[in-house]
């Protein structure tokens, strides 16, 4: 078990003008998955609001009312922690748009995907905050553009049935994927600051260019400027 002291009064007079006795700390007794939780709780606002270069580890130690050897017991070191807190909101976010995801025509898997990426932006705005940020210890396999390109995985499956069915190349279905999902998260990026219009209207939006889009495609599509490589 973990402790953390609350600090109650030190002194002062009763009620007869005597000097009352300090008060001893209150201690509340924390384990250390509870602790674990603690530090990953403000490590996650602390980096949404400054940013991983302007997180330090003496700041999450002092909100959390510990030493700073207690970080990094739990967690090694400040770039420990960042990387569970990355870790957790990319599954998060993937996981949302997956369950997203469900049987129904493709226009409607279309507005099943933003709906998801908003909700996530959304409900969990200092997970987004943290994911569109870079830092020094994000890998290839734990940047946002990862994480979009994982999206656009689930997507591509959607993608090239419907490219099939209409007589295009399937194999294309990754790059249009990647375009589709990739212009969803950016605008999603752009809508977490201005949060105009409502979030329906947005995802509305979305579907339609990314539909319409689609419903025109040219089976070979061609150039019509001067550059041609």
């Amino acid at each position: 078990m973990e402790d953390v002291a609350i600090e109650g009064r030190t002194g002062g007079t009763d009620s007869s003008g005597g000097e009352q006795k300090p008060r001893r700390s209150r201690r509340v007794r924390m384990t250390g998955a509870e602790r674990r939780e603690q530090l990953l709780d403000i490590g996650r606002r602390l980096f949404a609001e400054k940013g991983f270069e302007g997180t330090s580890v003496e700041e999450i130690a002092a909100k959390a009312g510990v030493s700073k050897p207690v970080v990094y017991e739990h967690f090694g070191g400040k770039e420990g922690l960042y990387a569970v807190v990355v870790d957790r909101e990319m599954r998060q976010l993937l996981d949302g748009v997956t369950g997203a995801l469900t049987a129904g025509h493709p226009r409607e898997l279309l507005e099943q995907a933003a709906f998801a990426l908003l909700d996530y932006i959304e409900n969990y705005t200092d997970g987004f905050r943290i994911l569109v940020r870079d830092s020094p210890v994000a890998q290839s396999t734990g940047t946002f553009a990862s994480l979009i390109s994982d999206i656009a995985t689930q997507v591509e499956d959607i993608l090239g049935l419907e490219f099939k069915a209409r007589g295009f190349d399937p194999k294309l279905a990754p790059l249009y994927a990647q375009a589709l999902v990739g212009s969803v998260a950016l605008t999603g990026q752009w809508w977490l600051d201005v949060r105009k219009p409502k979030k329906a209207e947005v995802a509305a939006h979305l579907v339609n260019l990314a539909w319409h889009g689609l419903d025109g495609l040219e089976q070979k599509p061609r150039l019509i400027g001067h550059r041609k490589n």
